[in-house]
């Protein structure tokens, strides 16, 4: 696990697969995609020590496996993930419950 956050964390930008556009992404932060819809958002990697964001990437690695291509794909309800960003963004630490999150 130790070795994917470090891997995602020097990310600093993402080629989609259609190479006559490029999506920069700023230094420090890294794309992944949620859910079903593939929603795409960009995420700081400090956040990848958080520990809800340890239980999504647990998650994202039982679904996908450690090796996966590309971008980080997570296996979570978009508004879901759009909660957790939310909450930890004004420092709700409380309402990062993801299995809590997730029953809702």
């Amino acid at each position: 696990m130790k070795k994917l956050i470090r891997r995602l964390a020097r990310v600093s930008h993402y080629s989609p697969l259609s190479s006559s556009s490029q999506t920069r992404v700023p230094e420090g932060y890294l794309p992944v995609y949620v859910g079903d819809e593939m929603e795409r958002f960009v995420v700081s990697a400090d956040l990848l020590n958080h520990p809800v964001f340890i239980n999504l990437l647990n998650k994202s690695a039982q679904e996908y496996g450690y090796q996966q291509k590309g971008v980080l794909r997570i296996p979570c309800h978009v508004l879901v993930f759009q909660r957790v960003l939310d909450a930890l963004r004004l420092g709700q630490e409380g309402s990062c419950d993801l299995e809590y999150l997730l029953s809702q």
